[in-house]
């Protein structure tokens, strides 16, 4: 198998191409805010987080026709606990907001569990809001003894305003399919007080400081039960064998207490076994993480995506619950933290996000941190032929062929790319302190000069500094001399640009970002992450 990124609803995807049975890990962050539609938010140049965003998931969470279907399908899937427990939920909710996101939910972890290995493990992560809803879901389609563990991830610090207890921590619920499921055992290191107050001993031998441990059996071990040098037996005998505690002895792992008198052993008191530092792995972590900061302003891996959890938090989910190899799954993936973790890991992955922004984020973000990295992209054109074939099936809006389109060189849908009116703006780039280039997208064949005087008038009238009008035929002669005819914008210390850019698709697709020239460092909607080592190499990976 190798990598996927899937452009589309996660619920389509994950029923026509994702297999049963044929995923090791899977790990979710579903959207919802009972206070407001989940949005994609987007800073201006100025820091002003609300000059634009892109709601992706723009009425979802309502009661609907497509509610209702979720509702029905699930009583209709066979999963008799999972639709009686929804129907109970729905007699005590009724038809609201929290019921919509429910129904929604229970139609897709009905999938989940069915394309997950009997091996595998989900993560499902949310915030107090919903997540004892979501656990009784879970309960009905994982069955009750699937449930492992609710993990608390202190995400933030307490909050000055906060009317209550302050929230501080996101849930994670742990499931099973069954109850042979891959698990390495995560450590955390032994704090300092820890060290500080058990290991304070050292011989001055080379092996470090050690702690003194018990030697005795708790349980009673009739076979265990002879002298030591001198030692008489515990009531329930030593904890190793006479041949281990030889063993023991000679490589000088024991312990043993002097008298007071002349310095010579005191057989009254028993011997210990020393325990070195250096060959311990630390504690079992428990279900409280408070060591992994949340993605602060300041943060390096920050890429400008507002729900974007830390790298660190996937990593420790990834490493505990799969293997080199394994096949992890994230259906709501975002800015896709979790693909890159399993790149970084080792680990096959399969990504699904319902935006093109969120896709192309992705692909950047893979092809920056791994240079070189294989993958496949469904959903979104990869060569012109498709782009051709996604403005012929768009609808006669075509909002989602320019949504495609301004993604291609990193610039934000104008006005989240709803439908109506929008002046002959397609799309906004920020670039410099305060500047900003605007987008026009033209897919069909008919193209005039004209069209280059609309959008020389746009940027006029918005004050706007560059006009970049994205076509998918070549433009024609005029169109050329009109563009050219718009002059040049040029800032101090750098060589002027033309005011007017026509960019084809095929070039937006093959450049990228370089398709547009500015003349100053772009103010990037997502800052470019850290180069990763690909460790898929050393692993071996079909990629």
């Amino acid at each position: 198998m190798t990598n996927h990124l899937y452009y589309g609803d996660n619920l389509r995807v994950l029923r026509d191409h994702i297999a049963d049975d044929s995923v090791d890990l899977i790990y979710l962050d579903p959207p919802f805010n009972s206070n407001a539609s989940y949005n994609v938010l987007f800073r201006s140049p100025t820091g002003d987080q609300s000059a634009a965003q892109i709601e992706a998931f723009d009425d979802t969470w309502h009661w609907g026709d497509e509610a209702e279907t979720a509702f029905q399908e699930v009583r209709r899937s066979g999963h008799t606990d999972a639709a009686t427990m929804l129907e109970a939920m729905r007699s005590f909710l009724g038809t609201n907001d929290m019921m919509a996101y429910l129904a929604m939910m229970a139609v897709r972890l009905t999938h989940l569990h069915r394309v997950l290995k009997p091996t595998g493990s989900l993560y499902l992560h949310c915030d107090p809001t919903a997540s004892h809803y979501l656990k009784i879901l879970l309960d009905a389609v994982f069955g009750t003894g699937s449930y492992q563990n609710e993990i608390n991830w202190k995400r933030t610090t307490t909050h000055s305003d906060s009317k209550t207890w302050s929230r501080v921590a996101d849930i994670i619920l742990f499931y099973t399919k069954s109850r042979a499921f891959t698990w390495n055992t995560p450590r955390e290191a032994h704090s300092e007080t820890y060290l500080a107050s058990k290991y304070r001993s050292d011989d001055g031998d080379g092996r470090g400081p050690y702690m003194l441990d018990n030697m005795t059996s708790p349980n009673p071990r009739p076979n265990m039960m002879y002298e030591w040098k001198g030692h008489e037996s515990p009531p329930k005998g030593w904890r190793y064998s006479r041949e281990t505690m030889a063993r023991l002895d000679q490589e000088g792992r024991i312990w043993y207490p002097r008298n007071n008198r002349g310095g010579g052993v005191d057989t009254s008191k028993r011997p210990r076994l020393k325990r070195y530092l250096n060959e311990q792995q630390g504690g079992v972590m428990g279900t409280v993480w408070t060591d992994i900061p949340p993605i602060n302003s300041q943060a390096q891996e920050r890429l400008g995506y507002p729900t974007q959890k830390p790298v660190a938090l996937l990593e420790r989910i990834l490493a505990a619950s799969s293997n080199p190899g394994d096949v992890v799954l994230d259906p709501f993936c975002g800015c896709g933290t979790t693909v890159h973790a399993a790149q970084k890991l080792g680990r096959q992955w399969i990504g699904i996000d319902v935006t093109h922004l969120a896709i192309g984020l992705i692909e950047r973000r893979l092809n920056e941190a791994f240079p070189g990295v294989a993958y496949k992209v469904h959903g979104t054109p990869q060569d012109l032929s498709a782009a051709h074939d996604l403005f012929a099936r768009d609808d006669t809006t075509k909002k989602e062929f320019e949504k495609w389109a301004v993604s291609l060189i990193g610039a934000q849908p104008w006005r989240a790319g709803k439908k109506g009116a929008d002046g002959g703006i397609d799309g906004r780039l920020p670039f410099g302190k305060t500047n900003v280039a605007l987008v026009s997208v033209k897919g069909g064949k008919d193209r005039q000069r004209n069209h280059i005087d609309q959008l020389r008038a746009v940027i006029d009238r918005e004050k706007a500094d560059i006009g970049v009008f994205l076509t998918l035929h070549e433009p024609t002669a005029p169109m050329k001399a009109e563009a050219a005819g718009a002059g040049q914008f040029a800032l101090d210390g750098f060589d002027p640009v033309p005011r007017i850019q026509i960019v084809t698709i095929e070039e937006a697709m093959r450049l990228r970002e370089r398709a547009v020239k500015i003349p100053l460092a772009r103010t990037d909607v997502f800052r470019k992450p850290a180069k990763e080592e690909d460790t898929t190499r050393q692993f071996g990976l079909d990629l």
